[in-house]
């Protein structure tokens, strides 16, 4: 970690899409604040681990940089308060972050129910947005409603003007974001559909989705998923596991069958679609026939994007209590999960050799995803930020070359 402060605040971001986009918010705030020397870390705690690199990135920042003042935020900052602060560090709340008056010499910020939406900076050419915080339901696994509460949404008003400004500054893929996106609007009377459809009365070239609980893909929102255009042929689904007791353990609100068979149909009505999922490999109780099932969800499903983790008891969560497989066995589990799911992506992405797609270049003139979110990297330059059709080449590893296309 290299940190250089020139004049303002730095924000260091770990985890989430959402921590991205909040993390300009975080930067906002402080330097409104008036906050120069300041280094700030925007904390992730979905795994002990990430709560440990945020320790490790704390430790080293108040070693190196002993005349700066370092603060942390973020879902770590919430579950090790006293640890952070015994430290050393100041320690804002997840609530609070965005506020300037957290980052100055008075009294610290106080939380509101009405959630901002939080639009990350102009440095990629994708704009995160996000549009809900916190969670309501209580798997048994997660500490997101120990760190960020219930779930709120901003209003469909405040998330078109933040889209607006996406816009206007020339980025042309919005990603909305949140800890439970599916679950957006129902503290207003709303849902994700409505806010989707609202979106793409704006100038929205490419409009993406991150994770999505399965259970929540009604009726409106598996109609855009598969027929509309300008919403990217890329679903993530959050899975965690392919077997109905762990589900069930887990308190998660769905069952393997449904997902296959959400899946099938999704892809019978839009083939293109690229599948994503997150997945636990190692939960309490889970003996090899219920991880056999896990594994087996990847060919099943198709899932070519995995977000996969070993399981990591969270103090304060109903899982920490039950039988504990262990973490060599979790991680083990893991590396087997991932090798299947590199496997099954390689496959796919050799398929794709030939096709036209298009690319939305990044900020290095080169780089870029495709409308399936296959990264691509092109033999030439192209504009930042522009949106170009591309030929498919070969693979090279976890990308694809690509040339410009007439």
């Amino acid at each position: 970690m290299s940190i250089d402060i020139l004049d303002g605040p730095a924000v260091v971001n770990f985890g989430c899409r959402l921590n991205i986009a909040e993390g300009e918010a975080v930067r906002a705030a402080a330097t409104a604040a008036g906050a120069r020397d300041t280094i700030i870390f925007n904390s992730c705690a979905v795994t002990d681990e990430a709560v440990r690199q945020a320790r490790q990135a704390v430790r080293r920042a108040l070693r190196e940089r002993p005349g700066a003042e370092v603060v942390v935020t973020g879902c770590a900052a919430e579950l090790e308060r006293d640890a952070f602060a015994a430290m050393g560090a100041r320690v804002v709340g997840n609530d609070v972050k965005g506020l300037a008056q957290s980052y100055g010499a008075g009294a610290p910020g106080v939380r509101s129910d009405v959630y901002s939406p939080a639009l990350s900076g102009a440095d990629h050419a994708r704009a995160f947005l996000g549009v809900q915080t916190g969670c309501s339901h209580s798997c048994t696994f997660c500490a997101t409603v120990i760190a960020r509460g219930t779930a709120r949404s901003a209003t469909v008003a405040a998330v078109l003007d933040s889209a607006r400004v996406a816009l206007d500054r020339g980025q042309r893929e919005i990603v909305l974001t949140g800890v439970d996106l599916a679950s957006y609007g129902d503290d207003s009377g709303t849902t994700l559909a409505a806010l989707v459809e609202a979106l793409l009365a704006l100038p929205i070239e490419r409009l993406r989705l991150s994770s999505l609980d399965p259970n929540r893909i009604d009726t409106a929102l598996f109609a855009l998923l598969t027929g509309e255009p300008r919403l990217m042929p890329h679903v993530h689904l959050s899975l965690q596991a392919g077997d109905d007791m762990i589900l069930t353990r887990m308190k998660r609100r769905h069952r393997r069958a449904e997902v296959v068979d959400l899946v099938a149909r999704l892809k019978a009505a839009r083939p293109e679609i690229a599948i994503g999922a997150d997945l636990i490999a190692g939960f309490p109780t889970e003996d090899d026939a219920m991880f056999a099932n896990s594994l087996a969800l990847i060919d099943e499903c198709d899932i070519v994007f995995g977000h996969i983790f070993p399981y990591s008891a969270r103090a304060g969560t109903p899982a920490a209590r039950m039988p504990q497989v262990g973490r060599t066995v979790a991680r083990e589990r893991a590396a087997v999960l991932r090798e299947a799911n590199a496997r099954r992506r390689h496959l796919w992405m050799d398929g794709l050799t030939g096709m036209t797609t298009k690319m939305l270049v990044e900020r290095d003139g080169r780089s870029g995803h495709g409308e399936n979110f296959a990264s691509l990297m092109l033999a030439s330059d192209a504009v930042p930020g522009s949106i170009v059709p591309v030929r498919i080449g070969a693979r090279d590893g976890d990308r694809l070359l690509a040339e410009l296309a007439a």
